[in-house]
């Protein structure tokens, strides 16, 4: 059965993010903090994972040990106080390791919220938008209203799902009654900054914790994020002492960090053994060679329109990033901050730099960033110094135009890639 998290008393479930496919008689809610029965010898307890509004983690217990999973979660202290991990045996740990790297720590939420709240003070005369996803943010989002005495506009849909989670009442969908607007992602961009700032002088916030380039002087990244840092995911398997921890984002193996924290008690879950992949046959591999131009095609063409905010992973990209020099970075007085700690270290580059952009094989002046919040104020936590790759792609058409060689190699290139993965 299809698990979904439920809080009590029951109201709409926001995260579970269902295939329409599924049939509902498959479909259990379950009350978040108690443990249910699954058949005869399942037990499942849903815990809070301090994630997006309503996320949880799973905690499975059988004959085949005990087992959890985390999700996307961010680790905080007072997880330790809960009654069904104290003193806990974890025979697996599936855990979320969207951050696990030494190099590319993070700051706390709250410390994020200052930051944003800073560049908002840098721009008295200017609107605020920012950039979200359709569920997640939230918090910042409330916390930046509350701090400047002003709504939030949001559209209509957004609007109402703020209203079924409870939410203080900060936003609105009236234009105009707020100078602080939370709008799509994908909206952060080139040209959308172009016609904003052509009506009303305009600035962007896009908090992300993850690896960025800025397209426009006017965009500010903030490196706020709903997922664990280094040292809270340390901190977390240090705390639980599973026997064993297996990553859950694919491409990213984190094991060796936390080996000194593992139990050396057996782990009652025995290996699992993954089948090896069948090999094609020659038949088989002509015919995929064939189709591979035409889907390569179909692929460009829907992607070639400007789709805003583009991530890779960091992990690709960490030793190039780490070599890169001469590029300015939005800084805190006598260090460069959280703005360009590596986990979601944020290039922002400057006119001076232009000749520094052909790292991530873009024509000079495609992307510049702004440099002005130099003077940030010092924050109350430390992270190392460093720089970010280009991780955020310039729009598909804008690199066509530069050159169709260029692109055409970028889109075969980011297809072989995913495919691969």
């Amino acid at each position: 059965p299809v698990l979904a998290a439920r809080s009590s008393p029951p109201r709409p479930v926001l995260t579970a993010r269902l295939s329409p496919q599924v049939p509902t008689c498959w479909i259990r809610p379950l009350e978040v903090g108690q443990s249910h029965v699954l058949g005869k010898e399942v037990t499942v307890t849903l815990l809070d994972s301090n994630h997006c509004p309503g996320s949880v983690m799973f905690l499975f217990e059988g004959a085949f040990g005990t087992i959890l999973y985390t999700g996307d979660f961010r680790y905080t202290s007072t997880m330790q106080g809960e009654p069904a991990l104290r003193g806990r045996h974890i025979d697996r740990l599936y855990l979320d390791n969207t951050h696990c790297h030494p190099h590319r720590p993070l700051p706390s939420r709250q410390h994020a919220t200052r930051q944003a709240a800073h560049v908002i003070r840098m721009h008295p005369r200017h609107q605020v938008v920012i950039g979200v996803y359709s569920l997640g943010k939230e918090a910042l989002l409330v916390d930046l209203a509350m701090e400047f005495s002003t709504w939030v506009v949001v559209s209509p849909w957004r609007l109402e799902q703020m209203r079924l989670l409870e939410l203080p009442d900060v936003f609105t969908t009236e234009e105009g009654a707020g100078w602080i607007r939370a709008v799509d992602i994908t909206e952060i961009r080139w040209d959308t900054l172009v016609s904003w700032n052509t009506l009303h002088p305009t600035i962007a916030i896009l908090p992300t914790g993850r690896p960025v380039k800025v397209t426009h002087p006017n965009i500010y990244p903030i490196l706020y994020s709903d997922h664990s840092s280094f040292s809270e995911l340390c901190e977390f398997v240090k705390w639980l002492k599973p026997c064993s921890v297996i990553p859950i984002v694919r491409g990213s193996i984190c094991q060796a960090y936390f080996q000194k924290y593992l139990s050396s008690a057996p782990q009652a879950v025995p290996d699992l053994k993954i089948p090896k992949p069948v090999q094609e046959s020659a038949q088989q591999q002509s015919k995929r060679k064939a189709q591979e131009p035409r889907r390569l095609l179909k692929r460009a063409a829907r992607h070639s329109v400007p789709r805003g905010v583009v991530y890779e992973s960091p992990e690709k990209h960490t030793e190039k990033s780490e070599e890169s020099v001469g590029v300015k970075v939005l800084q805190q007085n006598c260090c460069e901050s959280a703005f360009c700690s590596e986990e979601g270290r944020t290039c922002c580059h400057t006119g001076e730099e232009e000749g520094k952009e052909e790292l991530s094989g873009e024509q000079p002046g495609v992307a510049r960033a702004a440099s002005a919040v130099s003077q940030a104020p010092v924050s109350d936590e430390h992270f190392p110094a460093g720089f970010a790759g280009q991780y955020l792609l310039t729009p598909l058409n804008v690199l066509k135009q530069n050159s169709s060689q260029k692109f055409d190699k970028l889109v075969e290139d980011f297809f072989r890639r995913g495919e691969a993965s």
